[in-house]
């Protein structure tokens, strides 16, 4: 029988992450594709889950979210990302910072509007914009450093520009955007009455002594911005779909009634997990985060060059971008698959993260444990 499907789905491609992490289980190797964190997670998070599910959160929640947390968070926000918001008017809580990320496309893009994304770029980000009938436009970033040209971005300004996304730090560049840079666009954000869309999920994940700065914290776009963020990464709960977006009180409902409506809410018990690792967890819990995975970034690197894979080193996240030009293959993908198949380590082809190009990059993800760290650097370093 055949079924016509929905110009939408047309749009809409599997995640090349998918579809390496299926291949690296086929092979039985070690993926480093997916950005999926084989850590621990804290046993104040846990416990907090547990707790909650003895204490009967085990229903829908307000599709906002469970007070408790909601206030954790946005005590969170004022201390550490510098902006003030209010638990009530602010705050949606949904299925994961993407979960958070499709409820506001939803609520504030119509088909046809225009949304600016920075190049290499994350796909999701790419196909729920697309989903909703709204349209990328791409301002490539350069290594090894990731800049950007101001100019470009305003060329890339057109009156049907709604909006330009902010991933900071960068997933897959690991980009950490400056005060300058967000400044700037800012300014274009101002003069042009478009959205500033944030992903912030990695903003523990810093290096090199940086600091996490969230556009909304400057008052000059904290109206225009919807910041995004959850603990998937952070505590290494990838499955429990806990993310949030915090935006101007006249958006708030409308983007909440969309969150609603695709989501319903949130987990409840590992909401209250999650609120009890933000309230718990000593503030050293962060900087050994940093350090931690500072480690990790120097040990892959170091074996990306050993291979000669050169890295470009990330300023923040737990993923690095390498050059796989002296890899066979005329495709990324034909260079990710002979990396897997040669070493059993499992990449994601550059194109993945480009609109055209990065047939000469992969993304690895070192966010595993040592033991699994450690094998996948041997084998790339043997290469």
């Amino acid at each position: 029988m055949n079924i016509p499907l929905s110009n939408r789905s047309n749009e809409i491609t599997q995640s090349d992450i998918r579809a390496m992490t299926a291949a690296c289980k086929d092979l039985n190797g070690i993926n480093l594709a997916q950005g999926v964190c084989d850590l621990g997670v804290p046993q104040e998070v846990q416990a907090g889950a547990t707790r909650a599910m003895a204490e009967g959160f085990n229903s829908y929640t307000p599709y906002a979210g469970l007070p408790t947390l909601r206030e954790a968070i946005v005590e969170k926000m004022a201390t550490y990302n510098g902006i003030e918001c209010n638990p009530d008017r602010n705050l949606i809580l949904s299925a994961g910072a993407t979960g958070a990320f499709y409820s506001t496309c939803l609520a504030l893009l119509n088909p046809g509007d225009e949304v600016i994304l920075m190049e290499p770029f994350y796909g999701y980000h790419v196909n729920m914009i697309k989903a909703v009938g709204a349209v990328p436009v791409y301002v490539s970033m350069q290594p090894p450093d990731w800049n950007f040209s101001i100019e470009d971005i305003e060329k890339a300004v057109t009156e049907k520009t709604r909006a330009i996304v902010i991933c900071t730090p960068g997933n897959p560049s690991g980009k950490v955007f400056a005060e300058s840079e967000i400044r700037a666009i800012g300014q274009l954000a101002i003069k042009h009455d478009f959205l500033i869309f944030t992903d912030e999920i990695y903003e523990y994940f810093l290096y090199d002594g940086r600091k996490h700065l969230s556009p909304g914290s400057l008052p000059e776009i904290k109206d225009r911005t919807i910041t995004i963020s959850g603990y998937s990464k952070t505590f290494s709960i990838t499955g429990w779909r806990i993310g949030y977006c915090v935006c101007p009180d006249e958006l708030t409902e409308t983007i909440g009634h969309m969150n609603d409506l695709v989501y319903v809410c949130a987990p409840a018990p590992l909401q209250m997990g999650v609120a009890a690792g933000i309230n718990e967890l000593p503030g050293s819990f962060y900087s050994d985060l940093c350090d931690e995975f500072h480690g990790k970034r120097e040990q892959i690197c170091s074996a990306l060059t050993s291979a000669g894979l050169h890295p470009y080193v990330p300023q923040g996240s737990y993923y690095v971008l390498a050059d796989a030009s002296r890899l066979p293959g005329s495709t990324s993908k034909e260079k990710s698959i002979y990396l897997l198949e040669k070493t059993g380590v499992a990449s994601v082809p550059g194109s993945a993260f480009y609109s055209e190009g990065g047939e000469n990059q992969i993304r690895l993800c070192f966010a595993k444990t040592e033991e699994d760290l450690d094998k996948a650097c041997l084998r790339l370093a043997s290469l």
